[in-house]
């Protein structure tokens, strides 16, 4: 337990009491003091060692919870909740190289092999009423399925992709190096959603369960959303993230 010789509440301190404790647990968690996995010491016993009542020592327990730090184990205690992965979905390196920096290795599965087709009516895919090549893959983590993307190229910048064969490689390393081209800006947008039928067997989720629907739009000088990709993200296993004023790649 972190010595409450070294970090005490201050009852004059404009913060109150509650978080003042929430700060010192969260400093002895990132100290290694109290390890991923371990029970901290009890409300009684942090209430007794802080001169507070239990219900200020709850309220700090309450917050770190819904900061996803701690977790309570019904009839157990209060425990440190394993940090899970960040991801940046944001990464001038790609979703897989985003895996690869957090020490996250990865596969990724072609689920519908690259094609030309026609792209039906849909207010938020710049590729609407045209016609672009599409495909869609799947990236795993050992066993368990994280993420999957559909993904819309430009007919006339990425001729001759379809010939190509894209199972486990870069998309944003084939676009450079063999289309000579990198996106200059780009956006994208978050929601929660849901998915149904073969979106959701991939995903090994159920129809009810949520799951973080990204819209990303990568513009290249040579022309806008020339690529645009639909993510879907299980969250129960990494947190995906973006970083502020980053750039978007696949």
């Amino acid at each position: 337990m972190i010595d409450p010789g070294k970090m005490m509440l201050n009852p004059q301190s404009p913060m109150p009491l509650y978080q003042q404790l929430a700060d010192i647990l969260l400093v002895g968690i990132r100290a290694g003091e109290f390890l991923p996995d371990t029970r901290i010491p009890s409300e009684l016993s942090l209430a007794a060692s802080y001169g507070i009542g239990r219900p200020t020592v709850r309220q700090a327990i309450d917050l770190l919870v819904r900061k996803r730090v701690l977790v309570r184990k019904r009839g157990s205690g209060t425990y440190v909740l394993t940090r899970q992965k960040e991801i940046d979905l944001f990464s001038l390196a790609g979703t897989t190289s985003a895996f690869h920096r957090e020490g996250v290795s990865v596969t990724t599965h072609i689920l519908q092999k690259i094609r030309l087709t026609a792209i039906g009516p849909d207010s938020e895919n710049p590729f609407s009423g045209r016609s672009a090549y599409f495909f869609s893959r799947l990236t795993r983590v050992e066993a368990a399925p994280v993420l999957i993307e559909d993904i819309y190229l430009h007919a006339g910048m990425f001729t001759g992709i379809d010939a190509m064969d894209l199972e486990g490689r870069s998309l944003s390393r084939i676009v450079e190096e063999r289309y000579f081209m990198r996106p200059d800006s780009g956006r994208q947008t978050f929601r929660i959603g849901h998915v149904e039928g073969s979106k959701a067997s991939d995903l090994a989720v159920s129809s009810t369960t949520p799951i973080l629907l990204v819209k990303r739009f990568l513009n290249f000088p040579q022309a806008e959303n020339a690529i645009y990709s639909e993510l879907y993200c299980r969250t129960d296993q990494f947190v995906f993230s973006q970083t502020i004023g980053g750039m978007i790649d696949d």
